[in-house]
Order: structure tokens, then C-alpha cells, then sequence
């Protein structure tokens, strides 16, 4: 009996000590993944953090990223964080090398990377916050670059503070939000704005950049977020809470001076920046209206990057597919050339930032596939 229970108690510990150091797997099925960056890549760095994906117009995938020197702390605590990209021209198969897009002066730091793609002249827009730690220590600017050559070559930056913030915000905690923002159908860009004094805000940009506009109706409960249009032209904003558990969502159907406020208890969030795209849109000749969510599917802990589908404008959401069981905070979705999903997502503690790419036949168990959009007339 004592060697017996003296055997169990062996077996048990080593089965702790297992479940402690798990090695997670990413999930059976996707088509391929690869760590894009990682403090292996370059000694002189402390950490890669707060991914970005886009697909350019050419289809070249674009991930943007911080890199964070001295170490892991965000703008306010680090005197040299710079923004980098990687680019792929095989849908993710393949990437380039690492380069480097915004890299100030010792002291001055650029942070939150977040894109969006204008269809109708071709260009990106890359968005960052900055600010001097010399010389205005927690004093927040926002600025946005453009490129013209599907992320070749970047314009110098413009800072567009005065025009989307107030001015009696000067000393207020307020960043644009990393990820990416959208094009509207008649051609408006969107993008989110958190003061956390004051709550979100839209911002955007009627003429394709050459001036932003700003709405001044706070959101709430609202921190990181991200904003999608939904099929009768209405405003759909998914944000992060910090102390519910779950994602709550604003809809606006008067282009944001009102919004009407839920809780979403189906979207459970442990308070992190997720991911919502428009997959597919009738009217734009697909089959079916389609979204897609990513975050961390835990109510408490950056844990379980999932990706979920809805095809009634976000009303509901399906169970989704798990990417990667393990440790995994932000997130970025594209929709690849070819009709493929791709996730940009910190995984394992902020220790790499892996792109992950898949089906949509593969994220429904076979229920659902991408079919090319019929030609319109």
C-alpha cells in the first residue's frame, strides 16, 4: 500500500510539473505560421509588441510592429521604441527582412502602429503615437505617414494632434488605437481614438488624408478599439473593457453622433485589443455577408487566440476556432489575396509575434468556404 501510494504521488507531481511547463501547440489544420519577431533577431532589442496587418493594394501583406530597445515598456516608460514592418508578397508564405519605417533620435519614441488601406487612391496610411521624454515627459502626439508604393517608401510624418484632439487635452492620456482602422463604402476613413478622461472617439478623413476630422461624442465603456460598417451603412464599434470580462459594442446609424451601447456576454475578453474585419459583403458581389473577430477568448488572462464568424452583421457570433491554446494578447486580422485569413498575434508572453494564416473552410469545420464574388453588372 505505501509503495502504491508513494507511486500516485510520484505520478501527480510529475504531472504538475507537466501542466505547469505545457508546451503549446498551434492548432491542427492552419495552413502555416511564422514568428515574424522576436528579440533573436536582434540583441539590441528588449521586445516586439503591438502588431499590425494590412493588405496592401497590390496584396502584399504588411505586419507593423514596436520595437521596443531598452525594454518592454510602453510610450511613456521607454525613450526608443521604433516602428518596423515585415512584408510578404506570397499571401504569408514567405517574408522579407525586417525594416524599418519611423526610428527618431534617442529620447523620442513612436508607438501603436495601426493602418489603413484607401481603395480608391492606392495609398496606406501607417498611424502612430509619439512622444519626447526629453523634453515633454507623458505629453501624447499623434501623427499619421502615407505610402504610395504599397509600403516601399513612407512620406515624412504629419502630426495631426490639433486636429483630432481637443486642445485642453494636451496633458491628457490619449492614443490612437493599434491595429487598423477602415475605408467606408462612399470612401470615409475611420479610426479610433481613446482619451481615457474622456472615453473613444472617431476620427477620420473625408478627403483621403489630406485633412482629419474628429467627433466629439465620447463612447463609452470603451478602451482599445476597433470600428467596422455593416451592410445598411451604420457604424459598428467593438472595444476592449477593462473589468467586465467580455467586449461591449457601440452602433451608430447617424455617422457617429449618436450611439447605442450593449454588452456582448458571447464575446468574453480578459481586457485586451482584439480584431474585427469585414470578411465578405453582398454587395460587393459575395455570397453571404461575413465578419471576423479575433481575441483572447478568456475572461480573465491573455490566453486562447480564437477567431470567430458572423453572418448576421456581428448579432451573433459562431463558437469559433482556436489558433494557438497558449499565452496570446493583441491581435490583427487581413483577408489575404487569395481569399485566405491571416492573424498577426503576440503569443507566449510578449516573446514573439506570430502570423498565422488559414481557410475560412478550415475556421467553420467545413461548413463555409471563400467563393471569388460574382462580377457585377
Amino acid at each position: 500500500m505505501k509503495k502504491y501510494t508513494l507511486f500516485v504521488v510520484v505520478v501527480f507531481i510529475a504531472f504538475s510539473m507537466y501542466a505547469q511547463d505545457k508546451v503549446y501547440q498551434m492548432a491542427k489544420g492552419i495552413k502555416s505560421h511564422q514568428d515574424l519577431f522576436n528579440t533573436s533577431m536582434n540583441d539590441e532589442v528588449s521586445c516586439y509588441r503591438i502588431p499590425a496587418l494590412i493588405t496592401a493594394p497590390n496584396g502584399d501583406l504588411i505586419a507593423a510592429i514596436d520595437e521596443r530597445i531598452p525594454s518592454c515598456a510602453d510610450l511613456r516608460g521607454s525613450d526608443d521604441i521604433n516602428i518596423v514592418i515585415r512584408r510578404s508578397s506570397n499571401n504569408g508564405k514567405t517574408w522579407g527582412p525586417i525594416e524599418t519605417v519611423m526610428d527618431f533620435p534617442l529620447g523620442q519614441s513612436a508607438s501603436d502602429p495601426s493602418l489603413i488601406v484607401d481603395d480608391v487612391t492606392k495609398e496606406i496610411f501607417l498611424f502612430y503615437n509619439f512622444m519626447n521624454l526629453t523634453t515633454e515627459k507623458d505629453i501624447y502626439y499623434l501623427h499619421v505617414m502615407k505610402s504610395s508604393d504599397n509600403g516601399k517608401t513612407w512620406s515624412k510624418p504629419v502630426d495631426i494632434t490639433s486636429q483630432i484632439a481637443k486642445p485642453e487635452w494636451h496633458k491628457d492620456f490619449k492614443f490612437i488605437t493599434s491595429g487598423r482602422g477602415i475605408q467606408t463604402s462612399n470612401g470615409t476613413l475611420l479610426h479610433c481614438m481613446v482619451n481615457l478622461n474622456s472615453g473613444m472617439h472617431i476620427f477620420g478623413s473625408k478627403d483621403h488624408g489630406k485633412t482629419w476630422f474628429f467627433i466629439d461624442t465620447p463612447i463609452t465603456p470603451a478602451d482599445e478599439s476597433k470600428i467596422v460598417e455593416l451592410a445598411d451603412g451604420s457604424w459598428m464599434v467593438n472595444a476592449r473593457e477593462n473589468k467586465e470580462g467580455i467586449r461591449y459594442v457601440h452602433t451608430s446609424s447617424d455617422e457617429g453622433k449618436t450611439w447605442a451601447t450593449k454588452g456582448e456576454p458571447e464575446l468574453i475578453d480578459p481586457g485586451c485589443n482584439a480584431s474585427i474585419i469585414r470578411f465578405t459583403a453582398i454587395k460587393d458581389g459575395y455570397e453571404k455577408n461575413r465578419l471576423l473577430f479575433a481575441n483572447a477568448k478568456s475572461e480573465k488572462g491573455r490566453t486562447n487566440l480564437t477567431v470567430r464568424v458572423s453572418y448576421d452583421e456581428g448579432k451573433t457570433w459562431t463558437e469559433g476556432k482556436t489558433v494557438y491554446e497558449g499565452p496570446s494578447a493583441y491581435s490583427s486580422l487581413s483577408v489575404l489575396k487569395n481569399g485566405d485569413i491571416g492573424v498577426f498575434f503576440e503569443k507566449d508572453e510578449y516573446t514573439k509575434n506570430v502570423f498565422a494564416r488559414f481557410s475560412l473552410k478550415w475556421l467553420t469545420d467545413k461548413k463555409d468556404k471563400y467563393k471569388k464574388p460574382r462580377k457585377r453588372r
